[in-house]
């Protein structure tokens, strides 16, 4: 879903490869600490409510509250808060604690409570590394962390509310230890009388594109070992519980042209017999499936893709006992030698597996007229393959019509109710996305937090299934401390770090929890009710961002308005 830019892409990649050994967990330092003389006035620790809309400076004085938080929940709903210490000398083992929230007999044990370190990395403004800058954005889950003096370090807490428990107003505190200067917040939870579904029951069509390969590279160890599976799962379990329906398949070498820094590679590999016929080795694919549906993504398989931005395709050759490729277009018979008889296979495949059914051959911003050819070929394999797509297509036309999954662009005009209805009524999913841009709404390391949780209000507002993006977790040489790519905007290759989720991550999914409580809410909702939904909802439908009004406020009135049910 990009423009390539390969002379940029190179220098980078080139100037990265001394920096891919290991997996590095130390911050870079800050280009633009800011003014100091704030901290000269600062005589103690201090620790405050902040505010998850807000990304607070490590070399700043943060502005915060000692006052009690109160958080509003669903039932089964997760919640997020952020509170900042500040400190002016250096302290070498800082912890969390947080004590159950009780509301009468009723609890929420502590164990449902995740506890992360707001980590920072780099980013800059739309490629501009002369404006790069420090951020907080990854979430880590360190037990405890040294904190240099005079900087600020955000905290993060998960709760998890029971779906089982009374409705109620749950009161805690959290503690927070300075080489044993314990300081400590007060906390409540509103819990109020209605309950969220389990993720894996959403509605919401959440698709994440995953790249493995980044993890064998980033972690070194073999492709598809014990090792890397096991390395994987945490995340992809992540994913899961963020409601995701999809898992990336890449089926051909190189379907984007190595445009991420770790390329996707092909899942299924292709020989040609010595007798001019084909074979074909699922091997890697059925592991690969099999795991992401173990790790509870079940919905919807998509094959990436068979309109490469290439045109090229690779196989091994027996009677020359080496690598081939083929340039070929869909329109040519070249195409339809190579591609139809892998289509029965892997069809047959499919079925014997009982895959066949939620498989996507998915082909990503391709021209009209190759998405034509191709579908043609497709076909002919077998009349019951479903097509997905990622691109700009008219929705009414006859493209537009034949994809199962259409995703279009978060620029793309609003479409009508009808055409809603129709391909709902049809079976048939209708996703946005955002990716290099636009601006904003989107999910860079530099966007505004509250824009990860616009994008769930917006797929309501508009009527769409859900979301796709385009990288997961396709991550830079070191994710951990850099979150620029020469090619994009910073962060746009990936939402979550090696092993830790992040501040975009987390909202987005908060954004993706309010669209089922919306969705939910509006089944039982007067004509009233309806009414005041659509005037809310009107705010967040516009594919144009209007920046004179902040997604946080906008989410502010949606959700005063949510919990007044």
């Amino acid at each position: 879903m990009k423009i390539n830019k390969w002379m940029s892409v190179l220098a980078f990649l080139l100037m990265a490869l001394p920096t891919m050994a290991q997996p590095n967990d130390a911050e870079p330092a800050d280009p633009k600490p800011g003014p100091q003389e704030a901290w000269n006035t600062l005589k103690k620790v201090t620790l405050g409510w902040g505010t998850i809309d807000q990304r607070y400076s490590r070399s700043q004085v943060p502005v915060s509250s000692d006052k009690t938080l109160t958080i509003r929940a669903w039932k089964g709903e997760r919640v997020a808060a952020q509170a900042v210490l500040a400190t002016p000398t250096e302290l070498q083992n800082v912890s969390m604690t947080v004590s159950d929230l009780k509301c009468g007999k009723s609890i929420i044990p502590s164990s449902n409570m995740k506890k992360y370190f707001v980590r920072y990395v780099l980013t800059d403004w739309h490629n501009d590394k002369k404006d790069s800058f420090l951020l907080a954005d990854r979430l880590d889950p360190a037990k405890t962390l040294k904190v240099e003096a005079k900087t600020a370090r955000p905290l993060w807490l998960d709760v998890k509310v029971p779906a089982d428990i009374k409705a109620g107003i749950y009161k805690g505190t959290l503690s927070v230890d300075c080489d044993g200067q314990k300081l400590t917040l007060p906390l409540q939870v509103q819990v109020v009388n209605h309950v969220l579904p389990e993720p894996k029951d959403w509605k919401f069509h959440l698709d994440l594109w995953q790249n493995p390969y980044a993890f064998a590279r980033y972690y070194q160890v073999p492709l598809w070992s014990q090792a890397h599976f096991d390395l994987m799962r945490p995340m992809m379990q992540l994913l899961a519980n963020a409601g995701q329906k999809v898992i990336t398949a890449s089926i051909i070498q190189h379907p984007w042209n190595s445009q991420t820094f770790d390329p996707f590679e092909s899942m299924i590999a292709k020989m040609k017999q010595l007798d001019g016929s084909w074979k074909y080795d699922y091997t890697v694919f059925d592991k690969w499936i099999q795991f992401m549906m173990d790790c509870g993504i079940t919905e919807q398989i998509d094959c990436y893709t068979l309109v490469p931005w290439s045109y090229i395709f690779d196989y091994y050759d027996c009677a020359t006992n080496s690598v081939k490729t083929i340039a070929c277009k869909p329109s040519t018979p070249e195409y339809r030698d190579l591609i139809l008889p892998f289509l029965k296979d892997f069809a047959k495949h499919l079925k014997l597996k009982g895959w066949f059914d939620r498989t996507c051959i998915a082909m990503d911003e391709r021209p009209m007229d190759q998405m034509d050819a191709a579908w043609k070929v497709v076909k002919e394999a077998d009349p019951n393959w479903r097509i997905e797509g990622a691109a700009n297509y008219d929705v009414d036309s006859e493209i537009g019509d034949r994809v199962y999954d259409l995703s279009v662009a978060y620029q793309y005009k609003l479409l009508a109710r009808e055409v809603l209805d129709r391909r709902s009524t049809k079976g048939q999913k209708i996703t946005f996305y955002t990716c290099c841009g636009p601006d904003r709404p989107n999910t860079f390391t530099f966007s505004d937090p509250a824009e990860s949780a616009f994008l769930g209000w917006h797929a309501m507002a508009a009527g769409y299934d859900g979301y796709l993006r385009w990288a997961y977790c396709s991550w830079t040489p070191q994710p951990n401390q850099d979150s620029r790519y020469p090619a994009w905007p910073s962060g746009d290759c990936y939402l979550v770090y090696p092993g830790c989720s992040s501040i975009r991550m987390e909202r987005l999914v908060e954004g993706i929890q309010d669209y089922e409580k919306i969705r939910i809410l509006k089944e039982t909702a007067s004509e009233t009710q309806l009414k005041k939904w659509d005037t809310i909802l009107e705010k967040f439908r516009s594919n144009s961002y209007d920046e004179s009004q902040k997604a946080e406020d906008l989410l502010k009135e949606g959700k005063d308005f949510l919990y007044s049910f």
